[in-house]
């Protein structure tokens, strides 16, 4: 006698499928660290951006301040070293880009895009030299700017490299002013 297909989900069926879901749950549970790994540490996340209260630095100092793990460069700087950070022909730095995440990649080097906008007197950058990785020293060198005694690198006052084999000017950081006093970087 012939058997008679039957359309009924048997108890084979029905093995097939609940050993199928607990593979996926299994693998699922064995994947989520390795996935998990790879997201970014929560203290890493708590310092992708920093608010700094400047309304106490007063024209001619600066502070550093730690932003992912680098030091950060902020200098309320005096007229005179504006004036010279204008002077200065584009033309005549060893790098011509401005290096300023806040402007387009082929900005010119000048004064007025290494500065904050419309805050001119403020000067905020990731303190790190271009050359080896090193921390320069603020406020020596020929340029009234900073020095990197490792091998001889000296930056301006607005943070663009003028001597040595630095070969790029330092990295200004994305940031923002919230308020007269407060800026947020990153």
């Amino acid at each position: 006698m012939a058997e008679i297909a039957s359309s009924e989900p048997t108890r084979r069926d029905f093995l097939y499928i609940a050993t199928g879901a607990v593979g996926a749950v299994g693998l699922a549970s064995v994947a989520w660290p390795f996935i998990s790994q790879m997201n970014p540490d929560a203290s890493t996340l708590a310092l992708s951006t920093v608010e700094v209260d400047v309304g106490q630095v007063a024209e001619g100092q600066s502070i550093t301040v730690k932003w992912r793990g680098k030091p950060v460069f902020i200098r309320h700087r005096t007229p005179k070293e504006i004036d010279e950070a204008k002077s200065v022909p584009v033309a005549q730095l060893i790098d011509r880009d401005a290096r300023n995440a806040n402007l387009a990649s082929d900005a010119e080097a000048t004064d007025v895009n290494r500065s904050a906008p419309g805050k001119e007197a403020w000067l905020i950058m990731v303190g790190i030299c271009t050359h080896l990785g090193c921390v320069p020293l603020g406020e020596q060198g020929n340029y009234d700017g900073w020095f990197c005694p490792c091998h001889g690198s000296q930056y301006d006052s607005a943070g663009r490299v003028r001597v040595g084999p630095a070969p790029e000017n330092m990295h200004i950081p994305v940031y923002s002013f919230i308020s007269d006093t407060t800026v947020r970087i990153g």
